[in-house]
Order: C-alpha cells, then sequence, then structure tokens
C-alpha cells in the first residue's frame, strides 16, 4: 500500500512526495494564497455562434456566441451576456475566429477582444475588391484577468455601405479560451 508524506520546513514550502515502484515523485507548492491549479483543471471554454448575426455597416456589435463545445468551469455565459469570466484569477489565451459572409467587395473587417467592457485588442483584414467568399479576421492574445470581476467578450465591425451577416458555425464563428497560467 502507498501513501503519501506531508513534510514542510520554515520556508513555507511543502513538499508532498508520493512513494512509486522505481523511486518517488515530488509536488512542492509554494506559500501562496488561492487556488493551486495542475494541469487538466484550468479552465477553459470553447463557443460558437449556430446564426447568422447581422452587423450593421460601421457599428461595433457584440457577438453572441450562443452554443458551447465545452466549459470545464462553467465560466462562460452563452445565454444571456456572450461573455467569458474566469473564477480563477490568471493569464489566459483568449482567441476569435468571425468570418462574414461573401457580396461585399472592398471592405475592411474588424475583430475585436474587450476587456470589462473596453476594447482591448483590435485585428482587422481589409477584402479586395473582388470578394466572392466572404472575409474573416481573427484575433489572439493572452489576458490578465482578475478571477472575480474581469471579463471579455468579442466584437465585430465592418465597413462595407451595407449589413453584413456572419456565418455561422463551429468553423466560422467561434470565440475560446483557456488558463495557461495562474496569477
Amino acid at each position: 500500500m502507498s501513501s503519501i508524506v506531508i513534510s514542510g520546513d520554515t520556508s513555507g514550502v511543502v513538499n508532498l512526495t508520493v512513494p512509486a515502484v522505481a523511486g518517488s515523485s515530488t509536488a512542492t507548492l509554494p506559500a501562496a494564497t488561492g487556488t493551486v491549479m495542475v494541469s487538466g483543471n484550468m479552465p477553459a471554454f470553447s463557443a460558437y455562434a449556430s446564426g447568422g448575426q447581422n452587423v450593421a455597416n460601421v457599428t461595433n456589435t457584440k457577438i453572441q456566441f450562443n452554443n458551447e463545445n465545452f466549459d470545464t468551469n462553467n465560466n462562460f455565459d452563452s445565454t444571456t451576456n456572450y461573455r467569458f469570466t474566469p473564477t480563477v484569477a490568471g493569464y489566459y489565451q483568449i482567441n476569435s475566429v468571425i468570418l462574414f459572409g461573401g457580396g461585399a467587395n472592398g471592405f475592411s473587417a474588424y475583430s475585436s477582444i474587450y476587456k470589462n467592457g473596453s476594447q482591448y485588442l483590435l485585428s482587422n483584414l481589409a477584402t479586395p475588391n473582388s470578394n466572392s467568399y466572404g472575409a474573416g479576421c481573427s484575433v489572439s492574445a493572452v489576458i490578465y484577468l482578475n478571477g472575480s470581476t474581469d471579463y471579455v467578450e468579442i466584437y465585430a465591425y465592418q465597413s462595407s455601405g451595407v449589413t453584413l451577416a456572419m456565418q455561422a458555425g463551429n468553423v466560422n464563428c467561434q470565440f475560446s479560451g483557456a488558463m495557461v497560467r495562474a496569477a
């Protein structure tokens, strides 16, 4: 039968030593407050828009990601605010891709990450004058989120002169994020 040995010293470090067949493995925990995360239990989500949401000409529009592929910590709101509000402080990799439908020529499309209601990062794409396939833009950043009040959302903008519909579905309009490091 194996056991876990816990030992500590005045440095504030606790070592957990787990006996193994060919030796031992040690996990060292720092003297810090908060949640200890190990690989496999850090918050992560992936969501997509199932409908072809319209984006009016020259108007920042929050994208309604209303379906989830997964949400490991129940931090993504896919019904009301369409935002990610993690409950664990840390650094998060945030990604989004948005594809506008074809039919408009020579316009700019923007995708933005908003943090706490303000634009955090912008990515744009200028489409060619002959555009039958549509325009896609993506945005990605590592962002610190405090684990209590910080949240992120995705907005889109386009300047085609008319209202454009986004392409729906998991491969065309997606928003995802994962914790890469605890605070």
